[in-house]
C-alpha cells in the first residue's frame, strides 16, 4: 500500500514550500514556516495523508499522520 503524504521543505531560493510526497513542484510557497506547516496541516487532513515536516537542513523535523495509518504502534491495536 503506498502512503500518500505531504512535506513542508525548504525552498532554494529562500522561504517554504509545501509539496506532494514524490513531487517536484510545489503545491504552495510560503516566506514563513509556521505558515507553511498551518496550511500543510489543513491539506494533509483534508486528504487523509501523512504529514512531514522538514528541517532547514532538509531532514524530517516530525511526521505527523491523519489518515488510517497502516502499521499502528503496538499500544494502539
Amino acid at each position: 500500500m503506498v502512503r500518500k503524504t505531504h512535506h513542508v521543505v525548504p525552498n532554494a531560493d529562500g522561504g517554504w514550500d509545501i509539496k506532494k510526497g514524490g513531487g517536484k513542484k510545489s503545491i504552495k510557497h510560503f516566506s514563513l514556516k509556521s505558515d507553511a506547516v498551518d496550511h500543510g496541516r489543513g491539506i494533509s487532513k483534508n486528504q487523509g495523508s501523512e504529514f512531514v515536516i522538514h528541517k532547514k537542513d532538509g531532514k524530517i523535523q516530525n511526521p505527523d499522520s491523519h489518515g488510517r495509518d497502516p502499521f499502528p504502534p503496538r499500544d494502539k491495536k
